[in-house]
C-alpha cells in the first residue's frame, strides 16, 4: 500500500464519515485517534479491542468517533490503513541475495523484527479479537473484512517481490507465503514465554525447512 488508495475510502482523502472534507483540525483529530487506538492495541489485553476506550484515551466523545469514522468497523478499517501506511512496507528492505538460503535467511530476519514492533502487535490484538468466521466478519465487520483482505493482498505482493529473480516454484512459494506469518507468529510468541526452547534454532530450523522446500 502506498498511502494513496485505502480500504475505507476516507483515509487518504481527508474526508469524514459522511464524505466532507475534514479541516487541518479534523485531520490532526482523526491522526490522534488512530494513534491512540494503535497504542492501545499494542499495549493492552483483549479488553484493549474497544471503540470506547480508544476514545477516552483520546479525550475525544463518541460522536466524535463517529463523524471521523462513522462506527467500530469503520474504526478498525482505518486503522489497519493508518498502519499500512505509517508502518511502511511489509518487508522494509527487499532482500538482494542470489542464494535461496541466504534469501530465505533475510526474509525470515525481517519477518522476526516486524512482528515485534508495536504496530504489529496492535494488528495481532485487533484480529484475534475479531470474527474467526471469515463469512461472519465480513457480515459483521465488513469494511474492517475489505482492509484485513488488503493486507493480505499486500503480504502476498511483497513476497513475490522478495523471491524476484529466484527460480522457485510458484505454487510452493505461495504456501510459504501463507504458512511464513503464522509460523513467525508462533516463535514469537514462544519466545515471550518462560521457555527452554532455543528460539533461535527454531528459527534456523524453519529457514532451512523453508529452503528445503522451496529447492525441491
Amino acid at each position: 500500500m502506498d498511502g494513496t488508495t485505502t480500504t475505507n475510502g476516507t483515509e487518504g482523502t481527508g474526508l469524514s464519515a459522511k464524505g466532507t472534507r475534514l479541516n487541518r483540525r479534523g485531520l490532526q483529530t482523526r491522526q490522534h485517534v488512530l494513534r491512540v487506538a494503535v497504542s492501545c492495541l499494542a499495549t493492552g489485553g483483549p479488553e484493549s479491542v474497544s471503540a470506547n476506550l480508544v476514545a477516552r484515551q483520546a479525550g475525544v466523545t463518541w460522536g466524535t468517533v463517529q463523524h471521523q469514522f462513522g462506527d467500530v468497523d469503520g474504526l478498525w478499517a482505518a486503522v489497519l490503513d493508518f498502519v499500512a501506511v505509517e508502518g511502511g512496507p511489509m518487508l522494509d528492505h527487499m532482500p538482494d541475495q542470489t542464494d535461496l538460503a541466504e534469501r530465505v535467511d533475510a526474509v525470515v530476519e525481517m519477518l522476526w523484527r516486524a512482528l515485534d514492533l508495536p504496530i504489529s502487535r496492535a494488528i495481532h490484538q485487533l484480529r484475534t479479537a475479531l470474527p474467526q468466521d471469515r463469512g461472519e466478519l465480513e457480515v459483521a465487520f465488513p469494511r474492517t473484512a475489505r482492509a484485513i483482505a488488503a493486507w493480505d493482498v499486500h503480504w502476498a505482493g511483497a513476497v513475490d517481490t522478495a523471491f524476484a529473480g529466484l527460480d522457485v516454484d510458484r505454487v510452493r512459494l505461495a504456501r510459504v507465503r501463507a504458512m511464513l506469518p503464522a509460523a513467525m507468529r508462533g516463535l514469537r510468541v514462544e519466545h515471550g514465554m518462560s521457555t527452554y526452547l532455543d528460539i533461535e534454532e527454531a528459527r534456523i530450523g524453519l529457514r532451512d525447512a523453508v529452503t528445503a522446500y522451496l529447492s525441491s
